[in-house]
């Protein structure tokens, strides 16, 4: 491994420790390329973290659009930039996808609400479920094309799992991911449900949040018996989802951050990896 694959690979380790173990379980040939997917997802899903305003942020996508853009040596000294296009280059993964990609997360830098279930199901589209399918691209072109669908709806659980996984931490910036049209459905709204304790209908709305989450996991699942062991590792993070929605469900999302042990963590992933999804 090179000095720049090792970089990559621990910029994955840290940011992002869930995608990490389960690159692991992908063919050794192949973990570069997901590490360097997944090291581009933690750096751009992560600018937020490190600005203060807006615009920067703007800014840095706009540096990231154009790196991927001009391909090649475009990059060069960023081992991420390096490593990504790389992986665009050896598996001809399409520049539109992290195009779309770097769209969608223009709305993490402002304090918008999402505007309806809809718009949340295209972010989670653009960002989870694309980077799903750009890592079967990468494991089995062939048979990546037959699950698209399947990765739309296991972008969206894994994305909204996430989401409400990073509540406390979304709402203390003044953040709400929860779309408004759920939120005025459970007599809410964005501003008071990241106010204080977000008043009655913000456990309305986090339950909402989560049965929506379950409804794309088990269309996922009743689908995922099919993937082939070729296509598991992209996927793989769906063996966590569960889980932590349980976990999110039997303590209040909105004071802290659920966690799920390192043991349980590992004994899903590798029972999955094993054995692949049950027949549903």
């Amino acid at each position: 491994m090179t000095e720049n694959a090792k970089i990559v690979m621990e910029t994955v380790r840290a940011a992002d420790h869930d995608r990490y173990l389960c690159a692991l379980y992908a063919p050794e040939d192949k973990r570069d390329a997901l590490f360097s997917l997944y090291a581009f997802n933690a750096e751009v899903a992560g600018i937020r973290d490190r600005i203060h305003e807006p615009l920067p942020g703007e800014v840095r996508l706009q540096w990231w659009r154009d790196v991927i853009a001009a391909g090649g040596e475009s990059g060069a000294g960023h081992p991420v930039a390096e490593g990504l296009n790389a992986t665009i280059a050896r598996f001809s993964l399409p520049k539109l996808a992290f195009e779309n990609m770097l769209e969608a997360r223009i709305f993490d830098l402002y304090d918008d609400p999402m505007p309806s279930r809809t718009d949340l199901e295209g972010y989670c589209g653009e960002t989870a479920a694309a980077l799903i399918q750009l890592a079967a691209m990468v494991l089995d072109p062939v048979e990546a094309s037959k699950f698209a669908e399947l990765s739309g709806r296991a972008g969206c659980a894994q994305a909204m799992t996430g989401l409400l996984l990073l509540l406390p931490l979304h709402r203390k910036r003044g953040q709400c991911f929860v779309p408004a049209d759920i939120l005025a459905a459970a007599g809410s709204s964005p501003e008071e449900f990241v106010t204080g304790d977000g008043g009655p209908g913000a456990s309305r709305a986090v339950a909402a949040m989560i049965a929506l989450a379950r409804e794309h996991l088990s269309a996922f699942e009743q689908g995922a018996s099919a993937l082939p062991v070729s296509l598991r590792p992209a996927f793989l993070p769906l063996a966590l989802s569960r889980a932590y929605l349980a976990k999110i469900e039997s303590r209040s999302p909105l004071a802290a951050i659920p966690r799920l042990s390192a043991l349980r963590r590992h004994w899903l992933l590798l029972r999955l990896a094993s054995r692949g999804w049950p027949p549903r």
